[in-house]
């Protein structure tokens, strides 16, 4: 393949586009329901995928009342399904997708920039790059948990901008769900998705949709087209 990035930076999201984490916490979700009794339906649990932790936890909070299980605070919402997860296994080095590494050490080999965008919480973004050693691939890295709104509000992908010290024009994301790729739009960047179709959404605002990231690597190519 030739090496073909036109653009100085490439700002990926985490859950969906490194790693196949999305599909884990949509099945995660189901577990968590069960276990509380809380009636989520499969549509609902499509829905929170790209979501970020603030409206996460949010929806929890109204299924928990929903379900008739009393009022419930942000506070306690977050420690419920926080005390409850440490409970499940999951290893980010099982979830990482194929060529990740390849790719990002490709792209810094070439003098691309790289940075990582994600709505998760920090302390999730902190475990699955130490878990599989990509820390060092990102000059800056931006959590969904720093701004009153995250994606689909482009505020993180403005920030990891000002960040890089760039332009939207000379730079692209990588994204997969609604929220993220609708982010990636309202911030001015070319926005590659990375295919989804195990969710039902729609990637159609994006760009160009690749099938693996190694793709990224000759976007220019597939822009091109």
């Amino acid at each position: 393949m030739v090496f073909n990035v036109p653009f100085r930076a490439v700002i990926f999201d985490m859950d969906g586009v490194l790693f196949d984490s999305e599909w884990y916490y949509y099945h995660e979700l189901a577990v968590f329901s069960d276990a509380f009794d809380l009636g989520v339906t499969e549509e609902e649990r499509r829905h929170m995928v790209g979501n970020s932790s603030q409206n996460f936890f949010a929806t929890i909070q109204a299924w928990w009342q929903r379900a008739g299980h009393g009022q419930i605070d942000a506070g306690r919402v977050r420690k419920v399904y926080y005390d409850w997860a440490a409970t499940r296994s999951m290893d980010y080095r099982e979830l990482l997708n194929p060529g990740v590494p390849q790719a990002l050490d490709a792209l810094e080999a070439h003098g691309v920039r790289c940075a990582l965008a994600s709505s998760s919480p920090l302390e999730s973004i902190n475990q699955a790059l130490d878990e599989c050693g990509l820390r060092r691939s990102f000059e800056t890295i931006v959590s969904g948990e720093q701004f009153c709104e995250s994606k689909p509000n482009p505020e993180i992908y403005l920030h990891a901008l000002g960040a890089l010290g760039l332009d939207a024009q000379e730079c692209c994301c990588v994204e997969d769900s609604l929220y993220g790729i609708e982010a990636g739009c309202r911030a001015g960047l070319t926005v590659i998705a990375k295919r989804e179709d195990r969710f039902g959404f729609s990637q159609a605002e994006a760009d160009v949709i690749i099938d693996q990231i190694s793709d990224v690597l000759n976007i220019g190519e597939r822009l091109a087209c």
